[in-house]
This record gives C-alpha cells, structure tokens and sequence, in this order.
C-alpha cells in the first residue's frame, strides 16, 4: 500500500481547497469538484458539504478511486470511508483550518449530514 510523503501531506493540508474527481466505471474521471480537505495525523479527510447525496461523493463510492490536486500535488487516490476515524478530531481539524470562513460555511462540513459523508484519501 502506497503512504503519503511528509511533503504532499503538508502541501495539501496547507491548501485552501482540493479539487477532486472520482472515477467513472470506465476509468475516466468526472469533473472536478472544489472541496475543503483536512489532514488529521498522517491522514487526509473531506467531507461532501451536502452529505452521502452529493453527486462527487456518490460517484466516489460507486469506484472508489479516482484524482485528486491540491497545494501543487496532483495524485490518483483510493476514497475509502473510514470506519475507526475521530470524527471529533476531523470536525476540530474543519473548525481550525477554515475558522476565517462563516459559520454558514464551517457548521455544515460539521454537521452530521457531512460528517456521514467523510471519506479518506488514500494514495493509489
């Protein structure tokens, strides 16, 4: 299994946003879509703003691979939904990256619509 280097998990954790593009079932990638990413630990997260019915996240979760570019790293990733991740520390990590942002912006990605919807990036 692939790991993230040191550098592309501190660019991409630094980015402002990520744009991200599932695989279709004959290995094209849709459009990107700008989201937030947040890293917690040596892991990458993001969450669809508008839960599990968000046409990337869908799309995500019928192939589970696809692209991803952010802080200057463009990587195929592996979405996986994480069965033992800390939500609480994902929705600290949102808090903390994006608290410049309204609270219109940053309550949804912590709101458990969103928080239903939280996928890793693991490098392909």
């Amino acid at each position: 299994m692939s790991t993230w280097t040191r550098n592309d998990l501190d660019r991409i954790a630094v980015a402002e946003e990520l744009e991200i593009a599932p695989a279709r079932s004959d290995g094209s990638l849709t459009r990107f879509t700008t989201i937030w990413v947040v890293r917690v630990g040596d892991d990458l997260y993001v969450r669809a703003y508008r839960g599990r019915t968000s046409a990337w996240f869908r799309h995500a979760l019928q192939h589970h691979e696809g692209r991803i570019r952010a802080g200057g790293v463009e990587r195929d990733v592996r979405f996986e939904e994480p069965s033992d991740a800390n939500s609480r520390a994902i929705d600290d990590a949102y808090r903390t990256k994006y608290s410049r942002h309204s609270a219109s912006y940053v309550d949804p990605m912590v709101a458990p619509e969103a928080t239903a919807a939280t996928l890793q990036l693991v490098p392909g």
